[in-house]
């Protein structure tokens, strides 16, 4: 009769050291059970109800104006043509420069200029007057040849920046917002009016044409060609015109104020 409780008691005492040896067993080979029991419990508030879904924050694509300028600028080419000074930009890894057609217009004289400083001859391989685009193929690369890259969808008062070379002061960049579409500006010359421009406020002046019009993820929108001169002195007047980057690589055309090229 008095070895019931002696026996209860080796029975309890078993049971323990059995507890213990499963605590240390989950403590020692499930720590991972043990991790996510107390995220569930933190993440429920310990209120055993499961906790809502966090959305992810998705990356934002657009870039800083540095960043645009660190991944174009060695995209950007500087042009002498002649008397004639303007931009260009390199369009494809065989180092096809895009330009406006006025720059390069009536000279068989064309230096250009790389971002790393590699002087070069080129020839005009293709030129659209109508559009005023042209595309210049250089006698010599530089070592490493950065194509931009094209393309892009255009709306009004979506940010924009312009790389070039206005007055000379070369590698130049100006910020803005694309300010209307499908506008028409006059020229003097006998090539007819330039339609189907983008309108935008980034500073541009004479030497900016042919350089890159960029969205604000790096991607050339806009080959530059000219600025609205409403006082006849070839200043800047806040309204600047691009030609699609499509039209440019055969598109349409459209209608709106009187401009120069730059």
């Amino acid at each position: 009769m008095e070895r019931a409780p002696q026996e209860a008691d080796a029975a309890e005492a078993q049971g323990a050291v059995a507890g213990k040896a499963r605590w240390y067993a989950v403590t020692g080979g499930a720590l991972v059970v043990v991790a996510v029991l107390a995220y569930w419990l933190g993440s429920s508030g310990g209120n055993g109800e499961a906790a809502a879904p966090r959305p992810t924050p998705t990356p934002s694509k657009t870039l800083t104006v540095p960043d645009v300028f660190e991944r174009v600028g060695p995209s950007v080419v500087v042009i002498q043509a002649g008397k004639s000074f303007g931009t260009g930009v390199i369009a494809a890894e065989d180092g096809t420069i895009l330009t406006a057609h006025h720059v390069i217009k009536g000279t068989k004289n064309v230096n250009l200029t790389f971002a790393d400083g590699t002087k070069a001859k080129a020839v005009v391989s293709s030129s659209n007057p109508k559009r005023d685009v042209a595309t210049l193929k250089p006698a010599k690369l530089p070592e490493i040849v950065v194509p931009a890259t094209l393309g892009g969808g255009v709306a009004v008062g979506a940010p924009v920046v312009a790389i070039g070379n206005p007055l000379g002061l070369t590698y130049s960049v100006s910020t803005g917002v694309v300010s209307g579409l499908n506008r028409t500006a006059d020229r003097t010359s006998d090539d007819g009016d330039l339609g189907g421009l983008i309108q935008f406020d980034a500073s541009v002046n004479p030497g900016s044409s042919g350089g890159p019009l960029l969205d604000a993820r790096g991607l050339v929108i806009g080959i530059v060609v000219s600025i609205a001169d409403p006082g006849g002195d070839e200043a800047f007047a806040g309204i600047a015109f691009a030609v699609p980057i499509g039209a440019a690589l055969g598109g349409d055309e459209g209608d709106g104020p009187p401009g120069i090229g730059i």
